[in-house]
């Protein structure tokens, strides 16, 4: 295990880019254990890394980086986000986008978006965001595009994360389009 290209690749998600990484961080930058793993294991090189290996890598370096306690993990200094903002409803964009492994795409078709392994389903404003985050499991991901201000309309309840994720419990398939 090469627990220094381990620590880049956590200090990128959690000071960083936590929407690419699906992330959902609270006001003081701590994420479920169990959310980093599940979000790393999507990545081949990082399919293996368990808890103890998080725990080995913090004790490695003199400079102290992260911790852990109570099944969670936050990076100590050198964020770049925005402080995240408690979830309350909100009223969407018109549209918002989902990237996705082309694999999942005729399940979530017929079953809708579902949070999985996540408290919330990930959605973006901008495409690009959409992309950034499918290209991590799927090199062409498809992206789908999500009638959001029509399901506010229907009563399904969006949230906004922060300045570039917003949240649903849930997206019902006829809410959900590929874009083309």
């Amino acid at each position: 295990m090469n627990y220094q290209k381990l620590s880049k690749e956590i200090s990128y998600a959690l000071r960083h880019a936590p929407h690419e990484y699906e992330l959902e961080l609270d006001e003081y930058g701590w994420v479920q254990t169990e959310q980093l793993l599940h979000s790393l294991h999507e990545q081949p090189v990082w399919r293996n890394v368990s808890e103890k290996d998080l725990q080995v890598m913090i004790s490695q370096f003199d400079k102290k980086r992260f911790e852990m306690e109570n099944g969670k993990m936050r990076a100590l200094y050198g964020h770049s986000t925005a402080k995240r903002v408690l979830k309350e409803e909100s009223e969407p964009p018109e549209f918002l986008y989902h990237g996705t492994p082309k694999r999942f795409v005729s399940l979530i078709l017929e079953q809708g978006l579902l949070p999985k392994g996540r408290q919330y389903v990930h959605l973006s404003e901008e495409i690009q965001t959409a992309k950034q985050v499918g290209k991590r499991r799927d090199t062409h991901p498809t992206i789908l595009k999500i009638e959001a201000k029509k399901a506010w309309a229907n009563k399904v309840t969006f949230y906004h994360g922060n300045e570039m994720v917003w949240l649903a419990d849930k997206i019902d398939r006829q809410y959900i389009s590929i874009l083309e």
